[in-house]
């Protein structure tokens, strides 16, 4: 496989670089690809130095898949050139999510939807990947009506910038900032831009994205999301209401076995999932299980993912996988 690898030199696009490797994906050519002032600069993959290259010198290697995390407005207007000619995007960014042309995929939930015509592939937001990587084997047996989820969300989904600014903060230096308070010893109710009727953008992702992902637009879903000063991954405090009732053995059974997730789950041994403990990992961890007791047939639940891996890098190159194991892509390119 040729692939590029476009914003290679940011946060996601290095841990792109580094999930590639570790998973033995089988690059025979490595196209790295970034914005005109870092053409030239050298990024390393399998101990090899790449020189970074422009978006039109990618195109003309014909990579056979483009793996991009390099923002909206890039992606708007540089996924359908490799698109056009016949290269297969994966999208990190929030650009194409919506888009009823466009597949919302994570591999063990809805794989099953993509198709070779598939040419821009949208990669969902973080913290709507962890959640229903564990709500699509539970909605499967006792069908979802309801989710109120609160996030606490890591720096490292800002960007370079806001783990600098905690760091910064945390040893009393003056610097650039990405939040428009401080974030050290602080929490902030905050992520991304507040819309019309109160939510953030990224409170209406989770909202809307679930739905598109899990199939089924009857799923209610409201969200609050917070960004809090660490690092290795986002946590979820998911309330999940079903049509069905449930045993909670038998919904640690139903977890224990679904593809991506662990369930670390033993109160009387202080076990639960941490950012600290889903750092640099590829799962979803689940814990802290356990009924509502206020109203019927509803489950409290803690989700934990490194949000740079399976939130983002892991998950598109899962894709790529998928599609390379179904003989998805390359054909267009070959023809």
């Amino acid at each position: 496989m040729k692939v590029a690898v476009v914003g290679a030199t940011g946060l996601v696009g290095t841990k792109m670089l580094q999930v590639l490797e570790e998973r033995n994906f089988p690059v025979t050519e490595l196209i790295p690809v970034a914005s005109a002032k870092s053409v030239g600069k050298e990024v390393t993959y399998k101990g090899k130095q790449y020189k970074v290259v422009s978006v039109e010198d990618a195109i003309k290697q014909k990579p056979d898949v483009a793996l991009f995390s390099a923002g909206g407005s890039t992606s708007l207007e540089q996924a359908p050139l490799f698109a056009e000619a016949g290269i297969t995007v994966i999208d990190n960014s929030s650009a194409w999510r919506m888009d009823p042309a466009k597949k919302l995929v994570v591999p063990e939930v809805n794989a099953d939807v993509l198709t070779a015509e598939d040419k821009i592939i949208a990669n969902p937001n973080c913290s709507t990947i962890q959640m229903v990587v564990a709500l699509k084997p539970l909605h499967d047996k006792y069908k979802i009506k309801r989710v109120v989820v609160s996030t606490y969300q890591s720096v490292t989904g800002t960007g370079v910038k806001a783990v600098d600014q905690l760091f910064n903060e945390r040893n009393g230096i003056e610097g650039p900032k990405a939040y428009p308070y401080q974030i050290d010893l602080n929490v902030l109710p905050h992520i991304d831009v507040f819309t019309e009727n109160g939510y953030t953008k990224e409170e209406m992702k989770m909202i809307l994205e679930t739905k598109k992902i899990m199939g089924d637009d009857s799923i209610r879903v409201t969200a609050t999301t917070v960004r809090i000063p660490v690092m290795g991954g986002h946590s979820e405090s998911v309330n999940i209401e079903f049509e069905n009732d449930f045993d909670l053995n038998e919904v640690r059974d139903i977890l224990s076995n679904a593809p991506g997730v662990v369930v670390v789950d033993d109160v009387a041994n202080l076990k639960y999932p941490m950012p600290l403990d889903a750092h640099e990992k590829d799962e979803v961890f689940v814990g802290r299980i356990r009924r509502d007791e206020t109203q019927p047939n509803t489950l409290n639940a803690w989700i934990v993912s490194d949000n740079l891996r399976k939130g983002a890098a892991t998950n598109a190159v899962q894709i790529a996988e998928y599609l390379m194991a179904k003989n998805l892509i390359g054909q267009a390119v070959e023809a």
